[in-house]
């Protein structure tokens, strides 16, 4: 049976004539005007009915059938495919927006501060890049050879590692260096130790991939040693600004570490965060420069210019990071090129070192005036590094319920219970000092310290 729908084409922008002709035809199907069977006028007879040339009527069926909605019979027509036509979703009408409430500040800690204007040094990086034409493949699944180049002579004179190319792999982060290491170097039941409190998102993505967390406590100077078994595959550890307390792993201590690892064959996982901003003296070399083979080197620049960038460094032995590289090369996971030309141009003319100089600076007085404001209220620990302090409260305090009054007061301030699993401790909080706006930042703590006087 042909058919005879009502078909009207227009010359009034609404797309090629054939495409039109198409969708009215899929319309026509989907609502069961037309069923599976009817057979279609010809192409010679449509273009008369419809006043337009046959090669329109033909690109219309072109396309149906190419998508599947008719079908032809030798000698007999063209005909309405046996396609079930889904039922269309029945939407309901959106609400109305929320009205937005009062803007909080915040002290939550991992949060570089991020000025308002932009640097002459990041505009002269992102000029560079868009004066480059970019690669004409995929690049090399390590990362771009000219960062790799630049960033091992980076983290050979800021962070001690004696390291060449080949120990280094370009990553989104220290997040997706975790991941990609955790893919490809760990077996479902391993077993995995992580500081508690610590750093949850670690526990979290190792569960992920089928491993088991340990949780290791840790003291005033960061992981204890002396509680790890000799049944563990890899320890997460950050032994520059132990997160979130504070301590920093002494060189005794460090020693011990790396003597369990050699001992048990366990990989060593340093998540380097925070280690730029150090006030006191010198930041302490990086765990990797101890011992290549067993520790596996988690840098990002999260800290230093923008959680946005997603960009970090993994460095570890060549065998390793050729393990990660085959993976990338089968998945097609590694950084786009244009963030990772940019910052070889930050590193190039210096633009790093500048900003964590400046920010060191600025990082500083934030600490000082903190920790002199909160001092009435608690013990501070973690103050001579990073980005955030802890304030440890009277043991019967309840941290969520001063948490949740801050947030009450417009102030969100993150409680150290959120980051205990399963050792127990004294309540606090973390307090980031570096993300809000100078007048931000002392209104934030004004508020704090009147929730605190009251809770």
């Amino acid at each position: 049976m042909e058919s005879s729908l009502p078909l009207v084409l227009t010359r009034d922008g609404n797309g090629p004539l054939h495409l039109q002709l198409a969708e009215q035809f899929r319309a026509a199907i989907r609502d069961g005007r037309l069923q599976a069977g009817h057979r279609l006028p010809s192409t010679r007879d449509l273009a008369r009915e419809l006043s337009v040339s046959r090669s329109v009527a033909q690109a219309a069926y072109d396309q149906l059938h190419a998508e599947g909605w008719i079908a032809g019979r030798t000698g007999s027509g063209t005909y309405v495919a046996d396609v079930v036509p889904l039922q269309p979703v029945l939407r309901t009408a959106a609400r109305p927006p929320t009205p937005a409430g009062p803007v909080l500040l915040t002290l939550r800690p991992g949060i570089p501060y991020i000025s308002p204007t932009v640097d002459a040094g990041w505009r002269r990086a992102w000029r560079e890049v868009s004066g480059q034409a970019p690669p004409g493949g995929y690049e090399d699944v390590a990362g771009l050879p000219e960062l790799r180049d630049a960033l091992v002579e980076h983290v050979r004179r800021v962070r001690g590692i004696a390291c060449g190319t080949e120990n280094l792999m370009i990553t989104e982060g220290t997040s997706h260096g975790l991941r990609l290491l955790l893919s490809v170097t760990r077996r479902p039941g391993d077993k995995i130790a992580v500081e508690d409190p610590g750093y949850t998102a670690a526990a979290l993505t190792a569960k992920q991939f089928g491993l088991e967390v340990v949780d290791v406590g840790v003291d005033e100077d960061g992981l204890q040693v002396s509680d790890l078994g000799t049944d563990l595959s890899a320890v997460y550890v950050t032994p520059s600004h132990q997160y979130p307390l504070g301590g920093r792993l002494p060189v005794a201590r460090r020693n011990e570490l790396i003597r369990w690892a050699r001992r048990t064959g366990a990989t060593l996982i340093e998540d380097d965060y925070d280690s730029e901003f150090r006030y006191d003296v010198a930041p302490l070399p990086a765990l990797a420069q101890l011992d290549l083979d067993r520790v596996v080197h988690l840098g990002t620049l999260s800290k230093v210019l923008s959680p946005a960038l997603r960009l970090g460094w993994l460095v570890a032995s060549p065998e390793v990071v050729n393990q990660l590289a085959a993976y990338r090369e089968q998945v097609g996971d590694w950084p786009g090129w244009p963030m990772q030309a940019a910052f070889l141009a930050m590193l190039r003319d210096g633009y790093l070192d500048q900003v964590i100089r400046r920010s060191k600076r600025l990082y500083a007085d934030r600490r000082n005036h903190t920790c002199a404001v909160l001092a009435p209220y608690g013990q501070i620990v973690g103050q001579d590094a990073g980005l955030h302090i802890t304030l440890l409260l009277p043991p019967a305090t309840d941290d969520q319920a001063v948490a949740a009054a801050a947030r009450a007061a417009g102030v969100e301030v993150a409680p150290l219970s959120d980051y205990r699993r399963t050792i127990p401790g004294p309540p606090g909080l973390v307090i980031g000092y570096a993300t809000p706006t100078d007048a931000n930042f002392h209104q934030a703590l004004t508020i704090l310290c009147d929730v605190l006087r009251t809770t």
